[in-house]
């Protein structure tokens, strides 16, 4: 086997009823069916904890895997997972089978490096981005585990599109146009007020606040002598 790719451990499965298939998960297996450029599909037991070891990578769907099958050695491709709705452990797995010119299509992941030393992120700029994942038609021996998007050199309001990424040789996006993966925006920024303003406005809401009552104390005296100034005139 290739010693770049990860294996499985696989064996032959002989089930013929749910209840064997029950049995057989009880057992720490997961039952899988290997389709693909071969005479008849095979029907497969994977050991659970191998199969949970390669699922902790978010590129699983996309990874070529080495399984041994009966003194035979496959290169697959992972194509359909089923989990259990409540437990979320895996339950059922297909995986293709690929030979020298097939061709798939499949997600790969993108990664983002050199954020520490962007120069629109220094300046406080955010990266919005747009696609996590890429859909892919590759070569089944030129898929690649991500696509790197260097930020070492972009600046505020630049786009990144599809054109600025390097795909190895033959490896074709499904989408027939230059699309966006993300963009480094301005910051959006909501002003404070200064501490000097802001207690400027306080001591005005003050003031609104208690003028209007010393002023109604202050009425009733003033009332009082234009009632005695106008009972001396008569």
């Amino acid at each position: 086997m290739d010693k770049n790719l990860d294996t499985l451990q696989v064996e032959l499965r002989q089930t013929k009823s749910r209840g064997e298939l029950n049995k057989l998960r009880l057992n720490g297996f997961v039952p899988g069916v290997l389709y693909g450029d071969i005479e008849t599909n095979i029907n497969l037991s994977i050991k659970k904890n191998s199969l949970e070891k390669l699922l902790k990578f978010g590129n699983f769907m996309s990874k070529v895997i080495d399984i041994k099958v009966d003194g035979k050695d496959f290169k697959v491709l992972p194509r359909d997972i089923e989990f259990d709705k409540v437990t979320n452990q895996p339950i059922h797995i297909d995986f293709q089978k690929l030979s020298a010119g097939t061709k798939v299509v499949v997600w790969i992941p993108v990664r983002f490096i050199n954020e520490n030393i962007c120069p629109g992120l220094k300046i406080g700029g955010v990266l919005n981005i747009v696609r996590r994942k890429v859909e892919l038609r590759c070569p089944a021996d030129q898929i690649p585990s991500e696509l790197t998007v260097d930020l070492s050199k972009s600046e505020i309001g630049e786009s990144i599109r599809i054109s600025n990424v390097t795909l190895p040789e033959n490896v074709k996006p499904t989408i027939d146009r230059d699309f966006m993966i993300a963009t480094v925006a301005a910051p959006t920024v909501v002003k404070e007020p200064e501490p000097g303003e802001a207690a400027a406005t306080a001591d005005a809401a003050t003031a609104e606040g208690t003028e209007p009552a010393a002023a109604d104390k202050d009425a009733k005296p003033q009332d009082e002598k234009a009632k005695a100034a106008e009972d001396k005139k008569k």
